[in-house]
């Protein structure tokens, strides 16, 4: 990432302890590596005072301690944040381990009970179920962010083919690992939480496990394979914890 790729960006302040840098307005992939270069500066090069940072679709937000970064009152914080994230953004591609890219398959058994509506998702759009797994397995999906409940991926690159609306009523609980679509978009619930995508299939595999040194399995940056299995390997998954 380049000096020039950085210098369109928005600050702004989010109450009096965080501070927003918007690094683009579109979903895209160009915008997503901003947000990572950022993202991986500000982890190698943390300023005193940060607290930590959270990276979405097209911003990062800085949360920060007032009292240390104003040098105990002596500044305003807000205006001290502002002139050290212009600089680390000008600087932001320089010195930075270049991010490895994690592709992760993820188990998928669709259709049945383990993915109840994976029969509207194919007549919404003049499909067979069996090409709507077929289109939904057949690329690799990008995770912008990780956000909704802990651990749940954000997943960009769904063919718009199988794209289907939102339930109409959502679900008071969905099955950790149920796998959705809702818009142009594809997701896997985390944990058992309320909420209203089409349900297609799940995965044995614990998304997010709080015993963990990283709780997510997933994170903002990885690359997402999913992979049709049958309902002998998911429960021998599911019994083996994998």
């Amino acid at each position: 990432m380049n000096k020039k790729s950085m210098q369109a960006f928005r600050l702004y302040p989010l109450g009096d302890t965080a501070i927003v840098v918007q690094l683009g307005h579109e979903i895209n992939d160009k915008t997503h590596a901003k947000v990572r270069a950022f993202a991986a500066y500000l982890e190698q090069f943390p300023f005193t005072g940060m607290l930590e940072y959270v990276p979405a679709f097209t911003t990062v937000t800085i949360y920060y301690n007032p009292w240390v970064v104003s040098e105990r009152g002596s500044l305003d914080p807000y205006e001290k944040v502002t002139s050290v994230i212009q600089t680390m953004l000008f600087f932001s591609g320089d010195g930075v381990k270049k991010q490895v890219e994690r592709v992760v398959e993820i188990p998928v058994l669709y259709g049945g009970e383990y993915g109840p509506d994976l029969e509207f998702v194919a007549t919404h759009n003049a499909l067979t179920p069996e090409e709507v797994i077929a289109i939904h397995a057949s690329t690799d999906y990008q995770a912008y962010m990780i956000g909704f409940a802990p651990g749940f991926p954000y997943l960009g690159g769904m063919n718009a083919r199988i794209a289907a609306p939102r339930k109409e009523t959502p679900l008071a609980s969905i099955p950790a690992g149920s796998v959705g679509i809702a818009g142009k978009q594809t997701g896997i619930y985390p944990i058992a939480t309320p909420g209203g995508w089409q349900l297609i299939g799940r995965t044995p595999l614990s998304l997010f496990d709080p015993a963990r040194e990283c709780p997510s399995l997933l994170k903002a940056g990885d690359r997402i394979r999913f992979v049709p299995i049958s309902e002998e390997e998911y429960q021998r998954r599911k019994e083996q914890g994998q």
